[in-house]
């Protein structure tokens, strides 16, 4: 068979920030003139976007949000920082032009800047803050009754976890969509390939192995008048209170892909280790920088992850999928094959998944169709955190001892001001560590 005709996804909400002025490449669906569906009850046929997290990730999440039709307008920002705010405006407005329609009055600063973005009137919450903070917005966009982007991962430890699955349960009572940032999941590539292995082109799953390997990232100097919280808050990816650790922040992506891959069935069993060999500064907080991770699953199907983040190594992005009829390679964005008894490679068009998370959200608000996502989307932010704690403890623990867990990282969410001082945790030593 051919190669793939595939193309790249094109650039992620991390690159759109270095781009800005441009318009985000490989938009797949516009709606200009959008004729709405009966259910669509936006105000002017317009839908309002407040977004609450300013940085570049949910810059780019209100970007793609702009390009899902000329009937999005953004109306309210929201962030703890005014820089931010103020930067991701201008930006913006390069984007959306005059549908961005955030005035003085909706501008808004704080810790409880979410609260008033969705009092403003707004129809939709882009919900792109630190992990730390996301239960706390989704019960009050839910409460609010707003649809909602919900950025990965959903909370930082269980007791979120089990906020978020309850919150996303009234969403669906209140006909809410709620659309979660796994962006793999909205793939073209992704989708055929995961469709073909569900209807049996590998037979039955015994093993999944995936990958996530990469380097260091930002870190942000203290600087003058900087409180502690102010700068933890500059630096939230370094906490686990605040980030959840980098395999719940960012590797959780793979997790997902290895859910999807077992048809979203829950493992039984975790069992891991990590550390930090190279990010070992006290200036990167109390994270690990690999980890290694075994799931067990209920037919006796192993799962298998592995994620660095260490400078001048060798990347991967990879899921090998093996049955007892053949194998599956996905590399998202490059290669999707499947090698069963009809060997396939995928083909087809290839979308911008970021745009396409958009595009389907506005979709379903529009025609009166709500997608919600809650239960997956709590799943495999759960999965993520029970290997974090399975890394950390060294200990083989079940789903029921992670999943019913009253361990909460941080501080209570009325608590956060500019002078909390919250300890930040030593680096975890497998062996004695407690996670339960």
């Amino acid at each position: 068979m051919e190669n793939s005709k595939s193309k790249s996804t094109g650039s992620g909400r991390r690159d759109f920030i270095k781009k800005s002025g441009i318009v985000l490449a490989g938009s797949s669906l516009l709606y200009p003139g959008s004729t709405f569906g009966a259910g669509y009850t936006g105000k002017d046929n317009q839908l309002k976007v407040g977004l609450i997290g300013c940085g570049g990730r949910g810059t780019g999440a209100a970007a793609q949000a702009l390009q899902a039709g000329d009937d999005v307008v953004l109306t309210a920002m929201g962030d703890v920082f005014e820089d931010r705010l103020e930067g991701s405006l201008k930006e913006l407005v390069k984007i959306g032009g005059d549908r961005v329609k955030v005035d003085l009055s909706h501008k808004f600063l704080g810790f409880d800047a979410y609260k008033k973005v969705i009092d403003s009137g707004v129809d939709v919450v882009i919900l792109t803050t630190p992990p730390a903070f996301r239960p706390a917005h989704l019960e009050a966009a839910v409460a609010g009754g707003k649809h909602i982007f919900c950025e990965k991962p959903m909370a930082v430890d269980a007791p979120g976890v089990r906020r978020i699955v309850a919150a996303a349960k009234k969403a669906k009572e209140k006909n809410l969509s709620v659309v979660a940032g796994f962006t793999f999941r909205f793939g073209f590539g992704n989708r055929a390939a995961f469709d073909r292995i569900h209807q049996g082109a590998i037979g039955k799953i015994s093993t999944v192995s995936t990958f996530r390997y990469g380097g260091e990232l930002w870190y942000k100097e203290r600087q003058p008048g900087w409180t502690d919280m102010t700068y933890k808050m500059r630096n939230w990816y370094y906490y686990n209170w605040l980030s959840g650790d980098f395999i719940v922040e960012q590797a959780v992506h793979s997790l997902d892909l290895m859910s999807w891959a077992m048809k979203d069935v829950l493992p039984i069993t975790a069992m891991g280790s990590g550390g930090r060999q190279v990010r070992t500064d006290e200036k990167y907080g109390n994270i690990f920088d690999h980890f290694a991770v075994e799931f067990t699953y209920p037919d006796g199907a192993k799962g298998y992850h592995f994620t660095r983040q260490q400078s001048d190594t060798d990347t991967r992005n990879s899921v090998d999928i093996f049955g007892n009829e053949g194998s599956a390679e996905i590399h998202p964005g490059r290669i999707y094959k499947v090698n069963g008894a009809e060997k396939w490679e995928y083909e087809g068009e290839e979308n911008n998944m970021y745009q396409t998370q958009h595009d389907e959200l506005f979709e379903s608000i529009r025609n009166n169709s709500p997608l919600n996502y809650g239960q997956q989307m709590a799943n495999s932010t759960m999965l993520a955190i029970w290997a974090r704690m399975a890394g950390y403890s060294g200990k083989k623990i079940t789903w029921e001892e992670a999943y019913n867990s009253d361990h909460n990282l941080g501080p209570k969410d009325e608590d956060y001001d500019w002078n909390l001082k919250w300890p930040t945790p030593p680096v975890a030593i497998p062996g004695k560590t407690k996670v339960l």
